[in-house]
C-alpha cells in the first residue's frame, strides 16, 4: 500500500511555470535523498510530460507528493488537464507516434524512466497521467 506523507500542487499555464516545478519536484526529491541519477529520470521524464501539458492541452495542475510503500519513499506526480485527450492511448504508448511535430518519444521514453506510469484520458475531457520513482529503484 502506498502511502502519501506531503503533498503540494503546481499550477501550469505557460512556459515560465515550467522551471518552478522543476525545481519543487528536485526539492522534494532531495528531501527523501534520492540519488542524483533517479533525481534525473524523474525531472526529465517530469519535464516531457509538463511540455505535453503546456502543448497539447494549454496547462493544467500537477500534484508532487512523497508516498511511501514499507520503508521505500519515492516521489508520485499526477498531471491533470481538461485538454482535448488521448483517443488511442495503445498508439500514443509507441515510439515514433506523434500527433505534433515532435519524435514521439514523449510518452514512452517517460514511461522507461520512471518505476510506476499509469494515463488515462478521455477526448475531449482531458488526460491524467502519474508517475512514480522510488528513491532506490
Amino acid at each position: 500500500m502506498i502511502i502519501s506523507l506531503s503533498k503540494d500542487v503546481v499550477i501550469i499555464q505557460r512556459e515560465q511555470d515550467v522551471v518552478l516545478f522543476r525545481n519543487r519536484v528536485k526539492e522534494f526529491a532531495t528531501k527523501i535523498k534520492m540519488g542524483l541519477v533517479n533525481q534525473t529520470k524523474l525531472i526529465t521524464a517530469a519535464s516531457e510530460l509538463v511540455r505535453n501539458m503546456i502543448r497539447y492541452a494549454e496547462g493544467g495542475d500537477i500534484s508532487i507528493e512523497v508516498v511511501s510503500k514499507g520503508r521505500e519513499n519515492g516521489i508520485r506526480l499526477t498531471f491533470k488537464d481538461t485538454g482535448p485527450g488521448i483517443a488511442d492511448i495503445q498508439l500514443a504508448m509507441k515510439d515514433g507516434y506523434s500527433t505534433g511535430k515532435s519524435l514521439g518519444l514523449g510518452l514512452p521514453g517517460a514511461k522507461r524512466l520512471v518505476n510506476d506510469f499509469n494515463i488515462t484520458s478521455e477526448v475531449n475531457k482531458g488526460t491524467v497521467v502519474t508517475i512514480i520513482k522510488w528513491a532506490n529503484g
